[in-house]
């Protein structure tokens, strides 16, 4: 039986999301008090398992309407949670367009909030977890440091940034500096307080070749303007550096994993994609061709297979 009255009820959009209709969302509290988002979607009949679905930076749980409907038909319950600082859970710097974090291991308070949700939501057995971007960083520190879940997949996954030798040299002591002295709520050089999708268009993207997606994202994006954020600030730079570095000396977790990354893609750094992978023991890394950032919103022959692939691990 679901115990949901232990949760409040949040805001949910399914019809923007163009998932299942049958989404609960529910307010949940971080250790440290910081309110966070989090939504369910129920299966019909017996689940195959729960998918957690770990977003990027600047996502937010209706854009991953599509996703769900495809883990639904297969079979799954979904899970979602819109990490501190973006979507409808609490911002943390003045400016609610800054995607800002005082410290990466933050974002594991949002990851045993979200465990704690699905206990009390009675989430069925198996658990598996999509990790896409920043989602993937968190996720595997998370899966490092006991999530209890089954399989892994991982989608671009931020294991650090792809930044030019000159700039990545700057970036440590500047964004550093600027946390040290109090001014890590300072947008990053070069980012904005504006969404990168309604700011961008489709032929200067970074994401994806399929132009039914990318305006589906920024349908969702102009649908729900309060969810919406800009750049990263100095704070969240400088973790996002530290965290990822520490995580290069990790060992790989033991179980079976699927990671896929664009070969266009320019935002995250493949060599460290690849390093990381080489040496987990169950897991293999499928390097797409002809495809960018988001390959879960690629053109249908590329999110198609990708989303088949995990499911079969997952089954």
């Amino acid at each position: 039986m679901l115990k949901t009255n232990v949760l409040d009820n949040a805001p949910i959009h399914p019809e923007v999301a163009e998932g299942p209709s049958d989404v609960r969302a529910y307010w949940v509290l971080a250790d440290d008090s910081v309110r966070l988002r989090v939504a369910h979607w129920p299966t019909e009949g017996t689940s195959k398992g729960s998918v957690f679905l770990f977003q990027g930076r600047t996502e937010n749980i209706e854009k991953y309407g599509r996703t769900v409907e495809y883990l639904h038909c297969a079979g799954y319950t979904a899970f979602a949670v819109d990490w501190r600082g973006q979507g409808l859970s609490d911002r943390l710097a003045e400016d609610p367009m800054m995607g800002h974090v005082v410290r990466f291991s933050d974002y594991q308070k949002d990851v045993a909030a979200a465990v704690e949700a699905a206990k009390s939501l009675d989430l069925p057995q198996p658990w598996y977890l999509i990790g896409h971007s920043l989602g993937a960083c968190v996720g595997l520190r998370a899966i490092i440091e006991g999530l209890p879940i089954s399989a892994c997949a991982f989608t671009a996954p931020l294991w650090d940034i792809n930044l030019p030798t000159l700039q990545r040299l700057g970036a440590w002591p500047l964004s550093g500096a600027f946390q040290a002295l109090g001014k890590g709520a300072t947008y990053a050089p070069g980012t904005r307080g504006e969404s990168y999708v309604l700011t961008t268009d489709f032929d200067d993207n970074r994401l994806t070749h399929d132009p039914d997606m990318y305006q589906y994202y920024q349908n969702v994006s102009e649908s729900l303007p309060d969810q919406q954020i800009g750049g990263p600030s100095m704070s969240w730079l400088y973790q996002a550096l530290k965290e990822t570095r520490a995580l290069s000396k990790l060992k790989s977790p033991s179980i079976p994993c699927l990671t896929f990354c664009g070969a266009e893609d320019e935002i995250v750094a493949t060599p460290a994609i690849k390093e990381r992978m080489a040496r987990w023991p169950n897991g293999n890394l499928e390097l797409i061709q002809n495809a960018r950032h988001d390959v879960l919103y690629e053109v249908p022959s590329v999110r198609e297979n990708v989303l088949a692939q995990i499911c079969e691990l997952f089954g």
